[in-house]
């Protein structure tokens, strides 16, 4: 190391400056060395030709730029007469240093940030100058590990799936329009929660979950021991074709919004008061008889509430055939509009995508770095495992492994 680098190298230091990156002294440390090693390579080689008694002479250099998180790097990379020399550090046709510079793209736009955000962040942290379309191909290195993954093979049993769906924009021909996004969490029999799959749709209707759901037979699921929904109309009927067996449970929490979404601003407190009576009984028949109250005190001016909840009772109620805790497990989809949240959270600065290929990139790559907040075995689960075994043996004793 000549002493202007090592001087210059002190003063980077004191200067509190990124280490490495454009104009760093560090950067050219590495250039240094990756040249040194190129040279080392072609003297080995040089030896390896001699030992077989091949004629073959030094040609000179092929001078090239390449990209390292270090930033950009000038390699000269030596020659033979023959063109046979192939060096290892960095091959002939390579412009990056490899340096999992693709995997912090990734990273980066996996925490929601857009390509033109991946773009300046790399320039103020390494200094490199990489084009929106560069990074956009770099991205598209994922999709056959998401289509390997929307493809994969699942489990014959599942106990608990939830079905929900969100919206996002996204640009086509010209114009924003909207995107439903499905997701399908579940609970295997081992208590593992895993995101089974997501599917981008124009728009959310009980006719395309039936065809998630169809696809979800397609890859290996026989039997859901209970699936939780929101009150999406009929979407009872198309579950129930495709997995007759399952127990469905619409949502209370969806259900409490919904009836009191026009109560008198003083009356809220109390009508949500006697609604929560009912769905913290302690069993059906006094959650009726809870009902039946709420009906004698507010029918007169919400009888609407008293309607829905009488239409929809036995999905509403079904979660009190199970024990207390998987009850708490079922009695809403809370756990998929968490894993929601977690993706709200990550994109909550993009207004809208430009394609539907760069939705499902991000929403992806979002929960594939952020895995440890959804993926996670359920609380308590072997004591859930003991009732159930209780209730549907013979159901559920098919499946185990």
């Amino acid at each position: 190391m000549s002493k202007g680098l090592e001087t210059r190298m002190k003063a980077h230091l004191e200067s509190k400056e990124p280490l490495f990156g454009k104009d760093s002294p560090f950067s050219e440390l590495l250039q240094g060395m990756v040249n040194q090693l190129l040279e080392g390579e072609m003297e080995a080689f040089q030896e390896e030709e001699k030992a077989l008694d091949r004629v073959n002479k030094r040609n000179g250099h092929t001078s090239k730029r390449v990209i390292s998180e270090s930033g950009y790097l000038n390699i000269k990379t030596p020659r033979d007469r023959n063109g046979d020399f192939e060096p290892q550090v960095i091959g002939k046709r390579e412009r990056e240093l490899t340096s999992g510079l693709d995997d912090q793209i990734l990273a980066l736009y996996g925490q929601g940030n857009s390509i033109e955000d991946v773009r300046r962040l790399l320039g103020n942290i390494y200094g490199i100058e990489i084009s929106s379309g560069k990074i956009s191909q770099i991205t598209d290195k994922i999709l056959p590990e998401i289509q390997n993954w929307q493809h994969r093979q699942l489990r014959a049993f599942y106990s608990i799936v939830y079905l929900d769906a969100m919206h996002f924009k996204v640009r086509h021909e010209g114009r924003y329009e909207s995107r439903a996004f499905y997701t399908v969490y579940a609970v295997d029999w081992e208590g593992q929660r895993d995101l089974l799959g997501m599917y981008v749709q124009a728009n959310e209707g009980a006719g395309r979950w039936g065809l998630v759901l169809e696809d979800l037979k397609r890859r290996g699921v026989e039997d859901i021991l209970v699936i939780c929904t929101d009150d999406l109309s009929g979407f009872s009927s198309v579950i129930s074709e495709v997995f007759p067996q399952a127990v469905i449970q619409k949502c209370i929490v969806h259900q409490v919004r919904n009836s009191l979404k026009y109560v008198d601003e003083k009356d809220r407190k109390k009508v949500a008061s006697d609604l929560r009576k009912i769905y913290n009984a302690i069993s059906v028949e006094q959650a009726h008889l809870a009902l039946e109250t709420f009906a004698v005190k507010w029918s007169n001016k919400y009888e609407y509430i008293v309607k829905q909840w009488q239409e929809k009772w036995g999905e509403l109620m079904a979660f009190m055939d199970f024990p207390k805790d998987m009850r708490r497990m079922i009695y809403t989809t809370n756990p998929v509009e968490a894993l929601h949240r977690i993706i709200r959270k990550i994109v909550k600065a993009k207004a809208a995508w430009v394609s539907d290929k760069a939705l499902i990139k991000q929403l992806y790559l979002s929960l594939k770095y952020n895995e440890k907040s959804w993926r996670r075995k359920a609380y308590g689960w072997k004591a859930i495992q003991r009732d159930l075994l209780q209730l549907y043996r013979k159901r559920i004793e098919r499946y185990k492994e």
